[in-house]
């Protein structure tokens, strides 16, 4: 189409390198058309006028502009080239301003179109109607005008046709608005009606496919109410559901609707996924039956309705609650057995409902019970938790788990009690957060040929309540599991994998783990333990585990002096030392340390430490102090080796009689009289001990002693003559004893008429005081008569009668152990 000639263009812009001048119409342009579609040729002529004042007597150069971009022309013979024409191959602008302009200076615009350019309107799509029932009444429409932009001014208008009224109604909508609101005075609810939408511009116009509807079957009704959710009587597993529409609807309680049901139970956090669908046509004013649940069991219900199958839903109602009828638990419990103690066996046993497991109740108890006998079971706890603790009874042979609820009792679940089997078969277990409320454990193990199946158990360290350790039973075959729940995050879980054989269950391997980790609430405080020249140790105490928000994956220790660079030492995360070395003496240092989890790191505070270098007058009182020790240890040796003072010397180099000088060694059996010799010097003993022995021995002891192999090289003191027993008679209680005098009647009594017997000791060891006596040996005995071989050791002898001979005469001065003897004998007299 041929757009009609611009008469004048009073204003023109000239997007040209230069001024911009206005000029009056001086020529006539003609297009193809001023719209076009996007990207199609367009054709334009431009005409100079005659009457142009400005081109009056000059020659005239036409030249074309597109914007701010001169395009090239075409001319057309004519007189005085007063006529231009210009082809645009494919016009790419949505809206541009093609000018003729003269080539003069500057240039001067002598006419101008503007040309637009879009695409024509998309048929609307997806059009839809819904009727609102709440007061007032109204019918929503809505459209899609589609995808494609069309750069042009587009208009849609809205058409209902209502057959039986045949009233036609239009509605203009304003520009971009899609959607429309058709009041309830135009509109029948229960009469159908054809809907369409028309969309047009200045490239054509489109008609959209129509919808015919009844406006009641696009109503979306209010959400119904539940009236009551109640109990079926003599009918498990089932409820009875009575339910009504909302105040704006119920006057419709007379028609018919599709109900839709969704059920959960009261420990289940998300409703079920297929709802239970109730046949369709059914009133509001007409209970229904909801069956095929559990036993027991409390649920939530929620219903939705729709005037046919086409309409649209209404919102959920609210929730309402009812229990199914009780009866008696069914299914097996699994159960994880814990034992500890050696004599007395301790029992920890948790259990969980297994997927065939039914309470089918909602007070439901557990009895944990010992069989002693056939036939004969003691109860021995009774719990509504999921844990018992107890001793195993002395001959139990077998454990029993039942469940028990007002309708009855489950059928008993044998619990194996095995004691653990020391084998360690899992290693590298590893746990690796999923989400916030997963987490994913995985573990290899070294022999799985005896391996029946693992056991994953997981309970938060920070709580001591055991009912809420939590496990579950995994096949054999796998190697990793994922746990779900409630976690905390910042908050330590124990995760242990146990692994079972058809005999009982091992060792188990026991990490911590967190779903999320982030920097610990506190920092130890570093405290120095040790200093040494150059060195200094640091210590700190452990995180509490409640502060450590994570694993601690090490601990950094940064050092500095005010002279230095900052050094930097890591610490494993098990150590609670570390040693700083190479520190320069007589400098302040600054010391800090980070703690770092996974999720984070923190500084704590600064400390002040300074390694101070030995003074000189340090090392003067160094050397004075072990001087004077050095000086008091040579005084005291010198002032013991030198005393006068026997106890004291005594304890140091105590007298030691040597047998060999004594004078007793002078017996001779050669001759009836013991003579008078001379001895230069003779070492006296101190002193004699006598033993007071029984009169008779028996004869298995006389053997004993008389046969006795023994070294008596070790001689003690006398039972008599000991100074720690009563009745001790020895001359002086500093000295060491020498030899014993044996006598055959107690030491109290009067000296016999036989003769005495001395024995000489043969030892070369020292007589101590502190040295007890053993069995000596037979000596030789140095007197003139012979005496049996039975007498021959220091004890009593019974049945030995020495020979009697003639008494010799002693001279008392050469044997100071007879005088001590006789002064002895005199004394008891």
């Amino acid at each position: 189409m041929i757009s009609k000639w611009v008469s004048a263009i009073v204003m023109l812009v000239a997007f040209v390198n230069g001024a911009k001048h206005v000029a009056q119409p001086c020529a006539n342009i003609w297009t193809s058309s001023s719209v076009v579609p996007l990207g199609s040729p367009v054709t334009a002529t431009c005409v100079i006028r005659d009457d142009c004042l400005a081109m009056i007597g000059k020659a005239v150069h036409i030249e074309w502009q597109l914007g701010n971009r001169f395009i090239p022309s075409s001319p057309v013979a004519s007189e005085g080239g007063k006529i231009s024409q210009v082809v645009i191959s494919s016009f790419n602008h949505t809206r541009a301003f093609l000018t003729c302009c003269f080539q003069t200076s500057p240039v001067q615009v002598a006419g101008g179109v503007e040309i637009r350019a879009g695409y024509p309107p998309e048929a609307p799509h997806n059009v839809s109607c819904q009727t609102n029932l709440t007061n007032p009444n109204t019918l929503n429409c809505s459209w899609d005008p589609g995808q494609q932009e069309t750069h042009l001014l587009t208009n849609y208008t809205l058409h209902t046709e209502i057959w039986d009224t045949k009233k036609n109604y239009t509605y203009n909508l304003p520009p971009g608005v899609h959607h429309y609101t058709i009041p309830r005075s135009d509109f029948v609810l229960f009469s159908e009606m054809k809907i369409y939408v028309k969309a047009v511009n200045d490239l054509g116009e489109v008609v959209s496919a129509p919808i015919t509807l009844e406006p009641v079957s696009a109503a979306k009704f209010d959400p119904p109410k539940i009236q009551q959710l109640e109990v079926v009587p003599k009918r498990y597993g089932c409820l009875r559901l009575r339910w009504s529409l909302s105040q704006h609807q119920a006057w419709m309680h007379n028609c018919r609707f599709n109900l839709e049901v969704r059920l959960k139970t009261a420990d289940s956090s998300q409703w079920n996924e297929r709802p239970v669908i109730v046949i369709p046509g059914i009133k509001p004013t007409r209970p229904t039956d909801l069956c095929r649940l559990l036993h027991g069991t409390q649920y939530s219900a929620q219903i939705r309705v729709r005037y046919q199958p086409r309409s649209p839903w209404s919102e959920w109602s609210s929730s309402q609650s009812g229990v199914t009828l009780e009866s008696a638990p069914t299914g097996r419990l699994d159960s994880l057995v814990k034992l500890s103690g050696d004599r007395h066996i301790n029992i920890h046993l948790f259990w969980k409902p297994s997927k065939q497991f039914r309470a089918n109740s909602q007070n439901v108890s557990y009895i944990v019970s010992v069989q002693k006998k056939p036939g004969e079971r003691g109860k021995v706890c009774s719990t509504k938790r999921n844990y018992c603790s107890f001793q195993l009874p002395m001959k139990a042979k077998r454990v029993y788990l039942s469940a028990v609820n007002t309708a009855g009792k489950s059928p008993p679940t044998e619990v194996q009690i095995y004691k653990p089997k020391a084998l360690v078969v899992i290693s590298d277990i590893k746990v690796i957060p999923r989400d916030d409320q997963a987490l994913l454990v995985q573990w290899k193990s070294v022999d799985t040929s005896t391996i029946t199946g693992y056991v994953v158990e997981w309970r938060p360290l920070l709580k001591a309540d055991l009912s809420l350790s939590q496990f579950e039973n995994v096949d054999k075959n796998e190697s990793s599991f994922i746990i779900t729940g409630s976690f905390e995050p910042y908050k330590p879980y124990g995760i242990s994998v146990y692994p079972r054989f058809k005999d009982g269950i091992g060792l188990p391997q026991t990490v911590n783990a967190y779903t999320s980790q982030k920097a610990p609430s506190m920092v130890p405080k570093i405290q120095i333990k040790k200093t040494q020249q150059s060195n200094i140790e640091l210590t700190w105490d452990e995180i509490p585990l409640y502060q450590r928000n994570g694993i601690i994956q090490g601990y950094k220790v940064y050092y500095w002096n005010e002279k230095g660079p900052i050094n930097v030492v890591n610490v494993n995360p098990k150590e609670r030392s570390v040693i700083l070395k190479d520190l320069k003496t007589a400098s302040l240092y600054e010391a800090l340390m980070m703690v770092s989890t996974c999720g984070g790191s923190l500084n704590g505070s600064t400390i002040h430490f300074e390694v101070k270098p030995f003074d000189a007058v340090t090392i003067v009182m160094i050397v004075i102090a072990t001087g004077v020790g050095l000086s008091l240890l040579f005084i005291f040796m010198v002032m013991t080796c030198f005393s006068n003072h026997k106890r004291l010397k005594n304890c140091f180099w105590p007298v030691v009689p040597d047998p060999a000088n004594s004078s007793i060694k002078r017996w001779t059996s050669e001759s009836p009289e013991v003579k008078k010799t001379k001895e230069p010097n003779p070492l006296y003993l101190s002193h004699l001990s006598f033993l007071d022995l029984p009169m008779k021995l028996r004869k298995q002891e006389d053997d004993l002693w008389s046969n006795s192999a023994e070294d008596t090289s070790d001689l003690g003191e006398s039972i008599c003559g000991s100074p720690f027993i009563p009745g001790y008679s020895g001359s002086n209680s500093d000295s060491v004893p020498y030899a014993t005098v044996i006598f055959s009647g107690p030491c109290s009594s009067p000296p016999p008429k036989d003769t005495r017997v001395y024995l000489r000791s043969e030892s070369t060891q020292p007589l101590l005081e502190n040295q007890e006596s053993f069995s000596p040996k037979c000596y030789q005995n140095m007197t003139t008569d012979r005496v049996p071989r039975e007498q021959c050791f220091f004890g009593a002898c019974h049945d030995c009668a020495v020979e009697e001979k003639a008494k010799p005469l002693i001279l008392w001065d050469d044997f100071p152990f007879l005088q001590a003897l006789a002064m002895n004998d005199m004394e008891n007299d």
